[in-house]
């Protein structure tokens, strides 16, 4: 019986994964990498740590690796946070987790202060029991690091948790970590990829999770 379910938040709740790639395709233009915008969509989900390897020789990295994150940050905060909107039914589908019996927690790779505006964004501040982001882990997604926190914060063991996410990076995190996913298609991922990380139920969104809740793994059977 699941006592908690943990949810991703960008591409999972609301709508951010194209404009953080756009965000992360100037970044890597302004430092003189031409990266397309279709190669860096499909590392979103990850952070900083694991997406810049993909792109850039450790030297690279080294050189001017964290001047790029960091303009990438402010690219975001500046041009297209204001542009990031929630997906139907975000506030009535933790609502009706809530109403089940489970705890709810949000586990993402984003800095903290971007998290705390995504929450009122999306209209779930007060509907979120832990949170956890960037800083309460070593490594990223896929690494298992930030769903590790986010249990330790919840108090349960990995089995009676059950993540959310739009990407395979979050299923992958979340299998190491010994729990199951719940995969959503608004993210821009296939379903085969969701599948293939290890996703046992698959939704479209946000708004038809809550319309299936009654069947889906989050309910008590």
């Amino acid at each position: 019986m699941p006592q908690a379910a943990v949810f991703d938040i960008d591409g999972t709740l609301i709508d951010s994964v194209d404009l953080h790639a756009l965000a992360w395709q100037e970044a890597f233009a302004e430092f003189g990498y031409d990266v397309t915008f279709e190669k860096v969509r499909s590392q979103i989900g990850k952070g900083g740590d694991q997406l810049l390897p993909v792109f850039l020789s450790a030297g690279q990295q080294s050189e001017h690796g964290a001047a790029l994150e960091k303009w990438r940050g402010e690219r975001f905060k500046s041009k297209y946070l204001q542009m990031v909107r929630p997906f139907s039914a975000v506030p009535q589908l933790l609502q009706r987790v809530r109403d089940a019996g489970l705890q709810v927690a949000v586990a993402s790779s984003a800095k903290e202060d971007e998290l705390e505006i995504y929450l009122e964004i999306a209209g779930i501040a007060q509907l979120v029991d832990q949170r956890t982001s960037s800083s309460d882990a070593k490594l990223s997604k896929p690494a298992p690091d930030i769903f590790g926190a986010a249990l330790e914060k919840l108090g349960i063991p990995a089995n009676y948790a059950i993540a959310i996410g739009d990407s395979p990076y979050d299923a992958q995190a979340a299998g190491k970590m010994g729990m199951r996913t719940i995969g959503v298609l608004c993210g821009g991922f296939s379903e085969a990829s969701l599948r293939a990380s290890g996703c046992s139920a698959i939704y479209p969104g946000p708004g038809a999770m809550l319309a299936c809740f009654d069947n889906s793994p989050l309910a008590s059977r």
